[in-house]
């Protein structure tokens, strides 16, 4: 999957909205601990392609795992490509043997039928398959999409950064692969040392770590030149100000481009 820098941070922006849905569904769960993300749960995601890779993605950073569809060869081999899914299966009661055994030890697994989804929907509805989450505006065609919510299924509604939040990115203008994760780390240790009005740090950015350190991984390639981070704007501020004091003392032989958006307003930041 190729993608200019500004396709690539409307694709990334993308999978931060579902994931913010699916952090806000963690933390309304009263039976489970919201820092340990979807961990057990299967999201079935509609067609692959489109939205449906976003969901995935999305899925595998909160810790969930994902049943997909797709008929289309060229998206199958794409998809298996760039590490969006895992397995690319003939039918439903294949992809559940893989399913099963991997929510049952907790692990994710993006696993796609190569069939369309309708024909899925008619395998899982035979099968008696209900998924824990479901696509924004899901509608079933096979079987009744209120069944199945009333079966303990909840849809996913993307969530945008809200007041007191702020969409930080940065990139460099080289050697990405050497200097995104000492800038990762920058983050990290700015996530460490907020101090939260609520007095709840570690509540306030368990879903900023999560997606700090799972991102990168299951974005792939798409990570390679540039990180986004959904975070309070206190944490933003500090990294910016941190960035650049390590550039001043020779600890940054890079330039660093840094954006935050908050609330409408954005902000760009050449350090060099």
């Amino acid at each position: 999957m190729t993608m200019d820098a500004n396709l690539l941070e409307a694709f990334t922006a993308n999978v931060d909205w579902v994931y913010a849905g699916l952090v806000r569904l963690a933390e309304s769960d009263p039976y489970s601990n919201p820092q340990k993300g979807m961990s057990g749960k299967l999201l079935y995601a509609d067609e692959l392609l489109g939205a449906g890779s976003v969901l995935v993605i999305a899925a595998k950073i909160a810790g969930a795992s994902s049943l997909t569809a797709t008929a289309n060869r060229a998206a199958q081999r794409q998809a298996i490509r760039d590490g969006v899914v895992n397995f690319l299966l003939p039918s439903v009661a294949e992809a559940l043997w893989i399913l099963r055994k991997e929510i049952r030890m907790r692990n994710t697994v993006a696993v796609c039928v190569t069939q369309p989804p309708h024909v899925v929907e008619q395998q899982m509805a035979a099968l008696g398959v209900i998924p824990d989450l479901l696509p924004p505006g899901a509608l079933m065609s096979t079987f009744s999409f209120e069944d199945v919510l009333g079966n303990r299924a909840r849809k996913i509604d993307p969530v945008s950064a809200t007041e007191g939040q702020t969409i930080l990115t940065w990139s460099v203008d080289r050697a990405p692969a050497r200097w995104l994760p000492k800038l990762d780390d920058v983050a990290l240790g700015c996530l460490d040392s907020y101090r939260s009005p609520h007095g709840c740090d570690g509540l306030d950015t368990w879903s900023a770590r999560r997606w700090l350190s799972q991102a990168p991984r299951y974005l792939g390639s798409l990570a390679r030149g540039m990180r986004l981070l959904r975070c309070p704007t206190e944490v933003a501020r500090t990294f910016l100000t941190r960035v650049r004091e390590m550039t001043t003392a020779g600890l940054m032989d890079v330039a660093v481009d840094i954006r935050l958006c908050s609330c409408g307003d954005l902000e760009q930041h050449r350090i060099a």
